[in-house]
């Protein structure tokens, strides 16, 4: 009865899978592009509350799963900003079906390789967070693009403004002569100031989007500038210097610690590595640390000090410039 249940357990997360995957390939961003037209003709106003154009809202996204995973992940944060920031494709409630999925694969997992049942929730966990992991992983790969644009970013501006452009034509080269994520972000700052919204709250809207310590210099840059005056250009310049000497200093620490960062790998993958390697050769021997006692506090403490040494190896490598 248990192998039926499980079996059935695969065949609905597999067909969850499916189901987002069709959604993802059939639902593109004629939607989105459609609502940002609308936004532009007049027929539709931007939230005032907003003071920006963002996504559609948390809760506006889908039905009662939405409204469930808005609530228990309220005490984190603010979830739509960081689907706005990983430029996601799938909406909160398709990722948590996507999930739910994932978790009962899993368990499935656990179940074909024949895994002792209390690493089940093990593999249950770890496949739960494969979806997370890929938001996070595309959310970071965003930030990191964004950075490396933005000396670039900074220089086109300079241009703009030496051949006599405004501030707001300046942030339209930047739209149109870069790739995304930067000509995105800029070009949702250039239709909020189109649509009546100050270009310092358009810029911090974006500073809020995509939290870069070198963008907060540029916008802080353009509010002294709107207020008190002065040579925008030069600043800009400086700005951009500043960057692209940064990213040298980074790309030597870089290889400095690459060494550290390896030994890091290693050292975490390899009791794994030999934990399973010694249960698939004699189950019994391994078995010891589920049954005994003694072998439970062991696991324990196994999985405490490889947490411990990982943010510890963390530490010594994560040199801030």
């Amino acid at each position: 009865m248990t192998s039926y249940l499980i079996l059935f357990g695969i065949f609905a997360a597999v067909t969850i899978l499916a189901g987002a995957i069709i959604y993802l390939l059939n639902d593109g961003s004629a939607s989105a592009t459609e609502d940002r037209l609308e936004i532009l003709t007049g027929k539709k106003s931007a939230r005032a509350e907003d003071q920006g154009i963002m996504k559609e809202d948390l809760m506006d996204a889908g039905g009662g799963i939405t409204r469930f995973f808005a609530a228990m992940f309220k005490g984190v944060g603010n979830v739509g900003l960081f689907f706005e920031q990983a430029d996601s494709p799938i909406r909160p409630d398709m990722f948590l079906l996507m999930t739910a999925g994932c978790l009962v694969l899993g368990v499935g997992g656990g179940w074909a390789s024949r895994a002792p049942l209390p690493l089940w929730p093990v593999f249950a966990i770890g496949f739960a967070l494969m979806p997370l992991g890929w938001l996070w992983f595309r959310r970071s790969s965003r930030f990191k693009r964004f950075a490396k644009q933005l000396p670039d970013a900074m220089e086109l501006i300079a241009r703009a403004l030496r051949s006599g452009h405004s501030l707001n034509s300046g942030i339209n080269v930047v739209v149109e002569e870069m790739p995304s994520p930067i000509a995105t972000e800029f070009m949702l700052a250039y239709e909020e100031q189109n649509l009546g919204i100050p270009i310092e709250i358009a810029l911090k809207n974006m500073l809020k989007r995509m939290p870069n310590m070198d963008l907060k210099f540029f916008v802080t840059a353009v509010t002294i500038q709107k207020q008190s005056g002065g040579d925008l250009s030069e600043i800009l310049d400086k700005i951009g210097y500043i960057i692209r000497e940064r990213f040298k200093i980074m790309g030597q620490v870089m290889a400095l610690t690459g060494e550290g960062r390896i030994s890091g790998v290693v050292l975490q993958a390899m009791p794994v590595a030999l934990f399973l390697i010694l249960y698939y050769m004699n189950p019994d021997y391994v078995m010891l640390l589920f049954q005994e006692d003694l072998g439970k506090e062991m696991l324990f403490y196994a999985v405490a000090m490889q947490i411990m040494g990982a943010f510890v190896i963390k530490k010594i490598v994560a040199i801030k410039v």
